[in-house]
């Protein structure tokens, strides 16, 4: 995630200086094809190049308000994960009662370091990094079991059910605290089945690919009736246009997917540790860990 809301001149070049060159030649060519062959055949009036403008616009719009529906609802998946976590933490540490074995402290310590193995699998699995540091919050046996399983995530959670019982069982919960608990655990699998939803479904490829090719289609259009015009200045412009259009689909394009690890994603890895920061400080634990460094004081991930 960006921590900026303003770019550099030297970063928007970064981010645009290939596909600057790609238009300048295509635009480049275009001026040349109208200027020694088309001309002599063919009128290609300004009022088409705006129709066909106003048409894209709409196009690209639809394209980004979507890839946006996306992007903020990953975050506000990982904002509820972030306040029901510290709830969940709260719930154990504060009102479980001790049994008579004094079994149950332990437990509720565990489940809350479990937890955390949760938050980081779940990132693991969106971002499909092959992190396994959610390991270290699990003991071995509780590591051979959940790497057996295709879902690590939904794994852990179905451990913490069971020790969610365990606590019922030792008495060390009641009813009510245990509806609670056993609701938090609901919310998570919901918070996993809705970020798994997001990342499994493709964006319509035929949306992205037809934009590219309208756009590429609307610059050259766009060179051919300004050739007629103001001659050379048809190559400056008609970048100019194809600028606008093209950078405005990157931004829908860059935000599409908001778990990849790039600029415009999400920040799991602060989240994630933000989360981890927050619960090991409600156990007493010490020392912290750091927060996540922003790249280059730019961006987050």
């Amino acid at each position: 995630m960006l921590l900026r809301d303003k770019l550099s001149l030297v970063q928007i070049f970064r981010m645009t200086w290939k596909l600057d060159i790609a238009m300048i030649i295509f635009c480049t060519m275009a001026y040349y094809i109208d200027l020694y062959w088309l001309r002599d055949h063919i009128s290609i009036p300004l009022t088409i190049t705006a129709v066909l403008g106003t048409a894209l616009a709409f196009f690209i719009g639809f394209n980004n308000n979507q890839a946006y529906d996306r992007w903020w609802e990953g975050r506000k998946i990982w904002g509820a994960l972030v306040n029901d976590s510290r709830s969940w933490a709260r719930d154990l540490t504060a009102f479980c009662e001790s049994d008579a074995l004094e079994q149950a402290p332990t437990l509720a310590r565990r489940m809350v370091f479990r937890h955390l193995a949760f938050v980081y699998a779940l990132k693991t699995a969106l971002r499909k990094d092959g992190d396994t540091y959610y390991q270290g919050y699990l003991n071995p046996d509780e590591v051979d079991a959940v790497a057996a399983s295709k879902n690590p995530a939904n794994a852990i959670l179905q451990l913490q059910a069971v020790d969610l019982r365990t606590l019922r069982d030792l008495g060390a919960v009641d009813g009510f605290l245990f509806r609670e608990l056993n609701t938090r655990l609901t919310a998570f699998t919901d918070q996993l089945g809705m970020c798994e939803r997001i990342r499994n479904t493709v964006f319509p490829p035929s949306y992205l690919f037809f934009t590219r090719v309208f756009i590429w289609f609307y610059v050259m259009m766009t060179t051919f009736s300004l050739t007629e015009n103001i001659g050379g200045w048809a190559v400056l412009f008609g970048w100019a246009v194809g600028f606008v259009f093209h950078v405005t689909h990157q931004n829908g394009l860059s935000i599409m997917d908001p778990f990849e690890t790039n600029p415009m994603s999400l920040p799991l890895n602060s989240i994630s540790r933000t989360i981890e920061i927050n619960l090991l400080e409600v156990l007493g634990h010490s020392p912290l860990p750091s927060p996540v460094e922003p790249v280059g004081k730019l961006y987050i991930l």
